[in-house]
């Protein structure tokens, strides 16, 4: 089962959001060979939840 995704957390740019490991963002764990995967919300902003509805 996937986890479920914080609407707002407190410090985003600290983890990785690309997968459920949820890594810190200096150290990830997935190998993919990029770099960390940005929250949603730093992405489109605070209300990304309810974009596209």
């Amino acid at each position: 089962m996937a986890k479920k995704i914080p609407l707002n957390p407190r410090y985003p740019e600290r983890i990785c959001w690309g997968c459920d490991k949820y890594c810190s963002a200096d150290s990830l764990n997935c190998g993919n060979g990029s770099g960390r995967t940005q929250h949603p919300s730093e992405l489109i902003g605070e209300d990304w939840y309810k974009w596209g509805d």
